[in-house]
């Protein structure tokens, strides 16, 4: 039985990881036991599901805590795709949230084989923090699917060397990683994200 002392902040994240399982899930967005969400704790500790969890279905003990580096804390397996979470964290300090979905539209739309998705003209563009008007562009990056996590966040990581302003990505037939300040601002930004990515898709 594991015996390890989460803290009150903890399952505070965790009800929010919770909650947004939940909302992911009413809208068909993680099928099956698909996609993976995170949070950071203040002590730069990360709350995180375990792998192979219904997203729907979440309970405290589905999420556990990992270091800054991805190593469990608590004897639980992680999501095998970890290091992508870590990637983003350690890259944007202000970053508190990381959710990664499989819904159709972005699992549709990542696999036209474009290198990108230019999101612009549209007033949901406002939905995205630092963006004020619909003359905006929005750029979400898409990267070939591979198993070798280790080698798609340094792929990541290399993109976001040369490119400011990233609020998203896809990888290719496989779903999207975006990530904001709170849970919720992260939650925002998926629903803009679909209904964009089905526009996009219809015309």
């Amino acid at each position: 039985m594991n015996q390890y002392n989460y803290s009150e902040q903890f399952y505070h994240l965790a009800d929010a990881l919770i909650y947004a399982g939940k909302v992911i899930d009413s809208k068909g967005w993680c099928p099956a036991t698909s996609g993976n969400f995170s949070a950071r704790l203040s002590d730069g500790t990360i709350a995180i599901t375990v792998s192979g969890k219904h997203k729907g279905n979440l309970q405290h003990g589905d999420i556990m805590l990992i270091d800054a580096l991805g190593n469990p804390l608590d004897g639980k397996v992680p999501s095998a795709e970890t290091l992508l979470h870590i990637q983003i964290y350690q890259r944007f300090p202000d970053i508190h949230a990381v959710l990664h979905p499989h819904s159709l539209n972005s699992t549709l739309i990542s696999n036209q084989g474009k290198k990108k998705i230019t999101l612009k003209n549209y007033e949901l563009l406002k939905a995205f923090s630092g963006i004020t008007t619909h003359e905006s562009r929005l750029i979400v990056p898409i990267f070939s699917n591979t198993q070798n996590i280790a080698e798609l966040a340094e792929n990541v990581d290399n993109y976001m060397d040369a490119h400011d302003d990233i609020y998203a990505y896809l990888i290719a037939g496989h779903g999207l990683y975006t990530w904001a300040n709170s849970v919720d601002e992260t939650l925002r930004y998926l629903e803009a994200l679909d209904f964009l990515f089905a526009c996009e898709l219809r015309s």
